[in-house]
């Protein structure tokens, strides 16, 4: 259904996969990358201006796992957008 693709390779004595196309497909471009236990998402959007551009950065997260299920998830971010007064 989705155009997923994985790649995965050892280094330095833990796993590092790579995967794209399954998960934020509303992004322009996502990457989940997971070492060992560590996970990462990496979601990309671009604008159509610079005008348009917003930045958003992910400063802490906390995630509850039990019995290798995420029962809780939250995610503090840092967001800068640009304000015009009148529109």
């Amino acid at each position: 259904m989705f155009d997923v693709k994985t790649v995965s390779m050892e280094w330095g004595g833990k796993t590092l996969t790579l995967e794209t196309g399954r998960i934020a497909r509303q992004a322009d471009g996502a990457v989940l990358a997971t070492y060992g236990e560590t996970v990462v998402l990496c979601a990309v959007t671009a604008a159509k201006s610079v005008k348009d551009l917003r930045i958003g950065e992910v400063v802490k997260q906390d995630v509850t796992v039990e019995n290798g299920k995420v029962i809780k998830y939250r995610v503090r971010l840092n967001i800068s957008f640009k304000y015009a007064p009148g529109k």
